[in-house]
């Protein structure tokens, strides 16, 4: 069926953009493009460049519109399936675009790397589609119990995570030692961080010196904390001064990202860097081809420096926990401390992690399966649509989301007027609802399960 299926991911921001781009790039035969909705997080065009590095999609595979322009555009291509790749909001907006259409595709979402914990809004707004892709077999799990406590079912399918794939830039002979796991070859003796050879055998057709930081916008959250890490990155600068410390940023100044990014490392890092400590915004499987390890609080990255062969240390010096988005690596042998990273001794995961934590066999994903069978079931008419219900607030109440969602790029006096009176109280509702959690913290601080039902504990605002 994938000959005849046109595909359109709807996207706005770098990260969501990568990762939809890379999902439907994974899917052989299918006619696919990728529209760029214009919001306050939309990707620039150098974000643009990067994020579809090494995707298979190509630049005149994407068309950016307003979203004023979304409808007229959708009823013409007349899509097969749309993959809604964006925060939350974005994709309840873009929801009620679906729900317009003469012609329903089949809608499917997800989330653009690791996601764990799986959190109450991401599944709650998210609630409307016929398919929501998750990554790992742990996430399989989180979701659906996380579905089951708060009486949302959206069906779940099993993706490969585009960036856990290994690229060409790796030879794979096996050698003794080693054994397969989950699509991987693993090692489970220690590599030095100079070593021209993976835990897997895969042999490095370029020089790998480097160590890559993977920033993040939102751990950790405390200015002091993220001074330490600068901080930890002068040290492993100087402790080494022919060895490039690459601090990898997803925005250039003027630029916005998925996230809303406070006390960033270039302002931080501003004006005392030794030349070998450097910023970077190629994509990162760019940067990993000379990396000789990856440091990262909890990012994707991790994932992805794993699928190369790129031993990883996830930071563990602020404590391990859900909000720090770091508990996914609980068990993986990837944890480590400021030492660990200033001595350069990275690791490679565990094998008995890979497999329930994203390098699950290729045969396990099915979720293009799942959406062949939807279009199917849609063409007979057996598919019923979930339908993004009406607001609360009636006709107010949708200008607030819409506005909420698009900016300065909704000019309608519904929206300044939703917004004017909306905002204030987001915000204090908002308070109220982080004090009843502050208390005893709630799921958030329940190390024991993989699901929070709490609102998460950052202050990301999609307006800028």
């Amino acid at each position: 069926m994938s000959d005849s299926l046109r595909v359109v991911a709807i996207a706005d921001a770098d990260s969501f953009v990568k990762w939809s781009a890379s999902l439907l790039g994974s899917v052989a035969g299918i006619r696919r493009h990728l529209l760029l909705v214009k919001t306050p997080l939309s990707a620039s065009a150098a974000q643009e460049r990067a994020a579809l590095s090494d995707t298979g999609v190509e630049p005149h595979d994407v068309t950016r519109l307003a979203f004023a322009d979304t409808r007229a555009w959708l009823e013409a291509q007349r899509p097969d399936v749309v993959l809604l790749a964006g925060r939350g909001p974005f994709v309840r907006l873009l929801g009620r675009v679906i729900d317009a259409l003469d012609q329903r595709p089949v809608t499917v979402a997800g989330l653009p790397g690791m996601a764990i914990p799986a959190q109450r809004g991401a599944l709650d707004y998210r609630r409307h589609v016929d398919l929501l892709v998750v990554h790992s077999h742990r996430e399989v799990r989180a979701f659906d119990e996380l579905g089951r406590r708060i009486g949302v079912h959206v069906p779940t399918a099993l993706a490969t995570l585009p960036f856990a794939r290994p690229r060409e830039r790796m030879l794979s002979p096996q050698r003794a030692g080693t054994h397969a796991v989950g699509g991987l070859l693993v090692d489970e003796r220690p590599a030095p961080i100079d070593s021209p050879v993976s835990p897997g055998g895969h042999v490095r057709r370029t020089p790998a010196t480097d160590i890559v930081f993977a920033a993040q916008a939102l751990v950790p959250a405390v200015r002091s904390q993220r001074a330490e890490i600068a901080t930890l990155l002068l040290r492993t600068a100087y402790a080494d001064p022919d060895r490039r410390v690459v601090v990898k940023l997803r925005s250039r100044p003027g630029e916005t990202e998925t996230h809303l990014e406070r006390d960033s490392y270039a302002e931080l890092l501003d004006g005392r860097r030794p030349e070998n400590l450097v910023f970077s915004y190629e994509p990162m499987s760019r940067a990993l081809q000379t990396a000789a390890g990856l440091v990262t609080v909890s990012s994707t990255a991790a994932i992805e420096a794993v699928a190369q062969g790129v031993p990883v240390i996830a930071l563990d010096t602020f404590g391990v926990s859900k909000s720090l988005l770091n508990t996914v690596f609980v068990g993986s042998g990837l944890l480590g401390g400021r030492n660990e990273v200033v001595g350069g001794r990275f690791r490679h995961p565990h094998p008995g992690w890979l497999r329930d934590n994203y390098f699950h066999p290729e045969a396990e994903s099915t979720w293009w399966e799942r959406v062949e069978a939807l279009v199917a079931m849609r063409r007979a008419g057996a598919l019923p649509a979930r339908r993004v219900p009406a607001a609360r607030g009636g006709a107010l109440h949708e200008a607030w989301h819409r506005a909420s969602v698009l900016g300065r790029e909704d000019r309608s006096a519904a929206g300044r007027t939703a917004l004017l009176a909306g905002v204030p109280a987001a915000r204090a509702l908002a308070a109220v609802k982080r004090r009843r959690t502050a208390a005893g913290g709630g799921t958030w601080a329940d190390a024991t399960t993989d699901f929070t039902l709490e609102p998460n504990p950052f202050h990301d605002s999609i307006r800028r």
